[in-house]
């Protein structure tokens, strides 16, 4: 399942050039992995008090077409879960018109806070914790 917010560039997110700041697109895609965890039932509160929180180990993001100021936007998210202890994370950045401005894919994982290490299994961890699995993109039985 994918995930998506929309968001409207602010003038003050532009670089030097009038384009959006190349930073900023990890704070939308940021903000999209934030939400869904939110709307799925997974707020930070609750894996803080589970003792656990969401890493990015790994972040690859393509620019392919500039955003400027007032520009609309939607920020996809979806989680792929494989075996082992990370899953990947892929979300797009794409104009009103269906233009796709940037792809950002990761690799992340769940972290015992107490351990300092990634659980076992993300999915399950996730799932555990979650109102709306399915938003996770997880299948539950």
């Amino acid at each position: 399942m994918t995930y998506f917010v929309d968001v409207t560039v602010r003038g003050y997110e532009l670089d030097t050039q009038g384009h959006l700041n190349q930073a900023v697109y990890l704070q939308y895609a940021e903000h999209a992995r934030w939400e869904l965890l939110r709307e799925a039932g997974v707020p930070q509160e609750k894996l803080l008090a589970d003792g656990v929180g969401p890493v990015q180990l790994e972040v690859t993001v393509r620019y392919l077409r500039e955003l400027r100021g007032g520009d609309r936007v939607r920020v996809s998210c979806a989680f792929a879960y494989g075996p082992g202890k990370t899953f990947g994370v892929r979300q797009r950045i794409t104009k009103e018109d269906g233009t796709l401005a940037a792809e950002v894919d990761a690799v992340a994982g769940v972290l015992d806070l107490t351990t300092r290490r990634l659980v076992a299994d993300p999915a399950e961890r996730l799932a555990s914790l979650a109102e709306k699995p399915a938003l996770l993109g997880i299948v539950t039985a």
